[in-house]
């Protein structure tokens, strides 16, 4: 039984196959704050699991069983969780409705007037988490969608009490087309999943649609030429654009970096609006947080407000998460899985003062590797050592016969190690005080950082 309404009004427990997962565990922690009890298995132990499995009302159970949905009056699941589930048999079998994932936040998102829903190939959850520390710290009370671990309430999601509701928007398989937002913030648009989309062309036709169901405002990238191509034909009264280029309505001036860190002044066409110092590295954030100046204002948040909150806020989880210090190597862990984010995640690595940058980079799904093996070498070849790991294939069967040796080849810095083991054994072996060491991928790949972590320890 699938769903087209929203019958959260009619249940009362809930269960979640693949509960870990970073889009399932922040609706859990909004479900449990609105007072449904909930289940959920997964395969797999994770932080995620750890946090959500200590909230009253909250059972979580390792491995999926037929027995494990037996009180459960509704049943969610990702498009990665495979037809021949147990729990989906299960479910399918006794009638208790199924609904997936991306249409649940879909039902979630339209109980509020104002959602704010973040989109881009690129910067979304950093971008989402810059947003929600604003509204927060102005005592917004917003409910929460976020993609990575937002450090100031230690989790990926929260119910609040007003009408605002500020949600990462994944364009992955359409899933953010079940959305009717009222404000839109598009960051960028780039040749990503095209073994559903099948081509850049495809991207942009998804994020047009996207547009076309924001009912409201769309702060949208003027410095992105793909993100003005999906905005043709879109009434201008919607558009507020925003960039580095003084020709966007909210742009930075002025803007500088001191060492990492970006520094501007904040305006809005002819008007400064405040003097803005971010408190996470990378130039790309400046950018990024120009758009959420934009969409924090429209949600009510004052000039002091936003310079507060992006000064304050510190990168979200997996986002150049600094782990720590360890035998004088700094370690940090981030999300980067496509070339573009690689190359910014490492620029911005560079900029900071370590004799050493080593990169340990887990491809992520087979397609994407293969669609972009010379970009990934070259993305790579920022970091002055680059060690890569067998590929993650996710869902997917390894028709393209492609390797990680492949990127490895096409560099003068790439080192090919197979798994997380030899790679601790590697890197800790030729690590020296005062290099910095940052695992990237979408995949497990936080799990090396603090296996590194703790040899060096040691």
């Amino acid at each position: 039984m699938s769903l087209d309404r929203d019958i959260l009004h009619d249940v009362s427990r809930i269960h979640f196959v693949g509960i870990g997962g970073s889009g399932m565990s922040p609706l859990v922690e909004i479900l449990h704050t609105l007072g449904y009890t909930i289940t959920g298995s997964d395969n797999n132990e994770s932080d995620n699991l750890k946090r959500i499995g200590k909230l009253e009302r909250v059972t979580v159970m390792m491995g999926h069983k037929a027995e494990n949905i037996r009180e459960a009056q509704m049943v969610v699941y990702t498009s990665a969780i495979h037809p021949d589930n147990p729990e989906l048999a299960a479910a399918r079998e006794s009638g208790v409705p199924l609904i997936e994932r991306a249409k649940l936040l879909g039902m979630i998102s339209k109980r509020f007037s104002q959602t704010v829903a973040v989109a881009g190939t690129h910067g979304k959850t950093t971008t989402t988490s810059m947003i929600s520390q604003i509204l927060l710290e102005a005592e917004k009370d917003p409910t929460l969608f976020i993609g990575g671990r937002l450090p100031l309430i230690q989790a990926n999601g929260r119910a609040g009490s007003s009408e605002t509701m500020v949600c990462e928007a994944c364009e992955f398989q359409n899933h953010y087309l079940e959305m009717e937002p009222a404000i839109s913030l598009i960051l960028n648009v780039d040749a990503d999943h095209l073994d559903f989309f099948g081509d850049l062309d495809g991207v942009i036709r998804s994020f047009a649609t996207f547009a076309a169901q924001t009912t409201g405002k769309i702060i949208y990238n003027a410095d992105d030429e793909n993100t003005r191509r999906a905005l043709e034909g879109v009434p201008t009264e919607k558009l507020i654009s925003y960039g580095l280029s003084p020709d966007a309505e909210w742009h930075a001036v002025n803007a500088q970096m001191k060492g990492a860190y970006g520094e501007y002044d904040l305006f809005c066409g002819e008007r400064m609006i405040t003097h803005i110092r971010l408190g996470v590295p990378g130039e790309h954030n400046i950018g990024n947080s120009v758009g959420a100046a934009a969409a924090a204002t429209l949600c009510g948040a004052s000039p002091a407000e936003i310079a507060a909150g992006l000064l304050h806020f510190r990168g979200a989880g997996r986002r150049f998460e600094i782990l720590g210090e360890f035998g004088g190597v700094t370690i940090v862990d981030d999300y980067a899985h496509h070339p573009t984010e690689i190359m910014a995640t490492l620029t911005t690595a560079k900029q900071m003062p370590f004799a050493h940058v080593w990169a340990v980079f887990q491809p992520f799904t087979f397609s994407r590797t293969a669609r972009h093996l010379e970009e990934f070498a070259e993305a790579l070849s920022v970091a002055d050592t680059a060690v890569v790991s067998d590929i993650m294939g996710s869902r997917e069967v390894n028709e393209w016969g492609v390797s990680s040796e492949q990127i490895t080849e096409k560099m003068a810095n790439g080192v090919y190690v197979a798994d997380f083991a030899g790679i601790t054994d590697y890197v800790t072996a030729h690590v020296q005080p005062g290099d910095m060491v940052i695992t990237m991928g979408g995949g497990d790949v936080y799990k090396c950082a603090r296996m590194i972590a703790a040899a060096l320890k040691e």
